[in-house]
């Protein structure tokens, strides 16, 4: 730490903060974890330069859950998944349904998606086999419902 850094903590905790969402978005709770790790002894400042960042819209839980939900559709998981990961990482179950909600998924059709990506065109001709794509979709995410869909388009 240089003399700078050390007469004024709090620009140091924001540079830091920014160095991390450069590389992605954060949620607040992240930022207050990462942060609270690196620099046990400015702890009180936490929530003071947390709210800097969001009132010049360097951060937002908004801006995350939406990217967060994007990059879990990518890697094909379903909407009980994702919204659970999000609780995780502070997002209020309200944000995260509202989010999910207007992402415009086809969880139907990605749950398909995945299917084919991970059984090919194999016909699923057995109970075990049945239970064991199930298993997998519901690991995934997926409903019930959108898991007895895809089972049943098979």
């Amino acid at each position: 730490m240089n003399e700078i850094e050390r007469q004024n903590p709090a620009a140091l905790l924001r540079c830091r903060a920014m160095d991390l969402l450069a590389r992605r978005e954060h949620s607040a709770v992240e930022l207050l974890t990462k942060l609270g790790a690196r620099f046990p002894e400015h702890s009180e400042l936490l929530p003071q330069v947390l709210a800097s960042l969001q009132r010049d819209k360097l951060q937002s839980d908004q801006r995350f859950s939406e990217a967060f939900v994007a990059s879990r559709i990518r890697k094909g998981q379903g909407p009980y998944r994702i919204r659970q990961e999000l609780q995780q990482r502070g997002i209020p179950q309200c944000q995260a349904e509202q989010v999910l909600a207007d992402c415009g998924a086809d969880w139907f059709q990605l749950a398909a998606e995945v299917m084919a990506r991970k059984y090919g065109q194999r016909p699923c001709d057995s109970f075990q086999e049945r239970a064991r794509r199930s298993r997998f979709l519901q690991y995934r995410g997926f409903s019930g419902e959108q898991i007895q869909a895809c089972l049943d388009g098979d």
